[in-house]
């Protein structure tokens, strides 16, 4: 059965003949999904799917819903709900933190943490090879001192929930896990210090952590501290270890968009 997709003239104006084409040929249509608006699962092939494009001043994000919750429309958002999330980490980044970044791919886990009784979000964030500072020919690894410069605190157990960073935040749009943002140079807009390739799915569990938090927990280690850990119970184990031999530092983010 042919995807049945609903392209707009406004979304087909937006992203062009040919992306609108190879959407409604299945080329790029998602099969199934989360409906941007009801949040439950949808299915291209077996009903109705409206594409709507969310625009922000600088991207846009191309999302699918059951056509019966939206219509297939082009929804303008906020420059603080996009903008950074899709921007390279270089280019207009400066600083020393984004830089070093740019040196290793930097993995990100999400998972629910119990701390004092009560579950948190979390993101762990480990890089998959060493970061130096530029321009350093040291070899070593900077990552934790770079971040904790940045206000990062070192944890040596997860007892309490580290304090607030303020001017960093984490960026949820349309449910899915885009960026983590920091300040901009000289008081500007945020940008993006981590970005997701492609929006990351969390857990409905996760998602309502964070909304009722209004905040996300971001713990950090060096390569070879947590690795990929396949559930949240070997996750805590590794969290903790490492923090065991001062080897995480943490803070808690506030939540950007929904």
């Amino acid at each position: 059965m042919p995807r049945m997709l609903d392209v707009s003239d406004a979304v087909r104006a937006e992203i062009g003949d040919e992306e609108a084409d190879r959407l409604l040929a299945g080329e790029n249509a998602p099969g199934s999904y989360d409906c941007t608006s009801c949040r439950t699962p949808g299915d291209s092939d077996q009903e109705r799917t409206s594409t709507v494009l969310f625009v922000g001043d600088e991207t846009a994000v191309l999302a699918f819903a059951h056509a019966g919750c939206l219509p297939s429309q082009v929804v303008q958002v906020t420059e603080e709900q996009l903008q950074g999330a899709v921007r390279s980490i270089g280019g207009s980044a400066g600083g020393e933190n984004r830089a070093a970044t740019e040196q290793a791919v930097l993995g990100v886990t999400s998972g629910l943490v119990l701390i004092e009784g009560e579950l948190h979000p979390a993101l762990v964030v480990e890089p998959t090879a060493p970061i130096v500072r530029p321009g350093s020919t040291a070899v070593g690894d900077d990552f934790l001192p770079l971040l904790i410069e940045q206000g990062f605190m070192p944890l040596t157990e997860l007892t309490t929930v580290p304090p607030v960073l303020h001017g960093w935040s984490v960026l949820l749009a349309m449910g899915q896990l885009h960026a983590v943002l920091q300040p901009g140079t000289n008081g500007g807009q945020p940008v993006a210090w981590w970005q997701a390739h492609q929006p990351l799915q969390v857990t409905d569990s996760w998602r309502a952590a964070a909304n009722k938090h209004q905040q996300v927990l971001m713990f950090a280690a060096p390569v070879g501290s947590i690795g990929r850990q396949p559930r949240e119970d070997l996750l805590r184990e590794a969290l903790d270890k490492a923090a065991a031999i001062g080897k995480l530092v943490a803070a808690a983010l506030p939540l950007a968009g929904t």
